[in-house]
């Protein structure tokens, strides 16, 4: 069986390399350690396939009847799309994808009863390019990007967010090859209202309340308590992106979270910040 090796769930906001200057000089030496941290502990792992979950912001997946996840299958993947270039303040990358992980999650995912589809032409916005930016800065690692949707209702619950989780690491280990390391990223939040009243604001007592409920390791209270309509509370559009994050728990075996940095930007618009799961079952 495959052996996942690293799992860890971090925000992806836009600004964190479009506008990043504009932010107060603390807040950007923060973030940017922050991130370069997640990075060396990511590339320390020494993975061989990165495989993900990130809100596809509605960018690929229909607006009617979304599916909850799409796997993407494709050989090699370009990013940010075109649009997104001068916004992310990011050149054109490219990144090796890996089809035979990606079509055996997808297959996998449709017999456990996942509302899920598979693509091999998503784009990418900030959901990949922001994270690949810090922690994979060469694009060396091999991308497998499952598209969920976050913020398009209805979203899945929290309960079907670690139902995938679940299913995604059974996968992982049962049908891979025993040699594969796998990296788990979770990518997506914390609070944030993209477009609506509260754009420029964020919810920093929600963000440190989430990171530490994961520290507590126990995905039956996550469910209960992180629920869909708390974290709309806390910024509607956005913050459900932290769906994310629950899948990548779940992935982790539901073991305890380690909060590895958190910033309240409100310039980034967005709390920003980062978890890894050190014991991963």
């Amino acid at each position: 069986m495959a052996q996942i090796v690293s799992v860890m769930a971090l925000a992806h906001a836009p600004g964190v390399t479009g506008w990043l200057a504009e932010a107060p000089e603390q807040e950007q030496k923060d973030i940017v350690a922050g991130y370069r941290a997640m990075g060396r502990m990511l590339r320390d792992t020494r993975p061989d396939v990165i495989v993900g979950v990130a809100n596809d912001h509605m960018l690929n997946l229909p607006l009617k009847n979304p599916p909850d996840f799409c796997v993407g299958t494709a050989g090699t993947w370009q990013g940010p799309a075109e649009f997104f270039r001068d916004w992310l303040n990011q050149d054109a990358y490219e990144i090796d994808g890996r089809p035979d992980v990606a079509e055996c999650l997808a297959k996998a995912g449709v017999a456990a009863g996942l509302k899920l589809t598979s693509r091999d032409d998503l784009l990418f916005d900030d959901n990949w390019s922001v994270p690949l930016y810090y922690l994979d800065p060469d694009y060396s690692i091999p991308l497998v990007p499952i598209h969920m949707n976050c913020i398009n209702p209805p979203v899945p619950t929290p309960e079907e967010s670690v139902h995938a989780g679940r299913v995604i690491a059974e996968t992982l280990r049962r049908d891979l090859p025993d040699d594969l390391r796998v990296a788990f990223i979770g990518t997506g939040g914390l609070s944030h209202e993209p477009g609506g009243p509260r754009y420029f604001t964020l919810d920093e007592d929600f963000d440190r309340w989430f990171m530490a409920l994961l520290e507590e390791g126990d995905l039956d209270k996550v469910c209960r308590e992180a629920t869909v309509e708390r974290m709309n509370a806390a910024g509607g559009g956005g913050t459900t992106e932290l769906l994310a994050w629950m899948v990548a728990m779940a992935v982790a075996g539901g073991t305890p979270a380690r909060s590895v940095f958190y910033v309240g930007s409100a310039e980034m618009r967005c709390g920003i910040g980062g978890s890894v799961w050190d014991a991963i079952h």
